[in-house]
């Protein structure tokens, strides 16, 4: 079985690249939470909101048949029907195979630091790829440690996404999606990658509780106890259905009350802006 499953996961992974509970009684984690608000006033003054994505494939929207942007544009629809949104405007820069390393390269280019320096929210997909690199590179050797010792790097290189973003934009919304595993459907009985998965996850969601306005959305359920089909036939990628089951997800956590939060600080910003003159 084991050699079954790196056998495949090769295989994909050359397609895709190219084209804990044994930790949780021993990591005390701090839930990233969002305080349920009160709605978004009826008197919200209507204004564009403004989208910024960036990171790999999930954001680029590989297996979109629609080629719109993977979850994006599911988001956009949710989000315009919210009182006071004219429009949500989005800028994508989703590249496929992107690692944080790369990211963090894309971040400080002037395009990108454009479109953040005026973004309501900022969505990132990374770290999958940073996964799938310890398989390929060690596909038949592989141990546990091996995820652990990269997993600092991404940490470190997280922690730099965040830091980046905030230097940018100090009072946008990120909003990091978490990882999910694929092959659980075609491998159960493989447990390490559900491990792996849940570890990273933990990691980033512990990282963020360090940034104000910063929020982790889980979707790795999404995709473990859907019975319907919710992979792209590459077995690796989301199908349609699975890009907006994503959406959904986002926008759950968003109507918590991280649109009434930016309501209120552009609001207050507004106010300043009076008293001054």
């Amino acid at each position: 079985m084991r050699w079954a499953f790196i056998l495949v996961f090769t295989v994909v992974l050359s397609s895709c690249g190219q084209t804990q509970n044994q930790k949780s009684n021993q990591i005390q984690l701090r839930e990233t939470t969002v305080e349920r608000k009160a709605p978004i006033p009826i008197d919200f003054i209507s204004q564009p909101f403004q989208m910024v994505s960036v990171g790999d494939s999930l954001t680029q929207g590989v297996g979109d048949s629609t080629n719109r942007g993977g979850y994006v544009p599911y988001l956009k629809e949710y989000l315009e029907k919210e009182k006071g949104i004219t429009e949500a405007e989005i800028v994508n820069y989703g590249v496929k195979g992107n690692r944080t390393s790369q990211l963090i390269s894309k971040l400080k280019t002037d395009e990108v630091n454009d479109s953040l320096t005026t973004a309501d929210l900022v969505l990132i997909t990374i770290g999958g790829n940073d996964v799938m690199k310890i398989v390929r590179e060690n596909f038949s050797t592989l141990d546990l440690e091996l995820f652990e010792t990269e997993k600092k790097q991404f940490e470190k290189n997280l922690r730099t996404i965040i830091e980046l973003i905030r230097e940018i934009n100090p009072s946008g919304t990120v909003v990091l999606i978490g990882l999910y595993n694929p092959f659980y459907e075609w491998f159960p009985d493989v447990e390490e990658m559900d491990l792996i998965m849940q570890d990273w996850n933990m990691t980033s969601r512990t990282i963020l509780t360090d940034y104000e306005r910063a929020y982790f959305v889980d979707i790795a359920d999404i995709f473990h106890e859907s019975e319907e089909n919710l992979l792209y036939t590459d077995y690796f990628h989301p199908n349609d259905l699975g890009y907006e089951k994503i959406a959904v997800r986002i926008y759950e956590t968003l109507s918590l009350g991280i649109l009434t939060e930016r309501y209120e600080l552009k609001s207050t910003a507004r106010n300043e802006a009076s008293t001054d003159e």
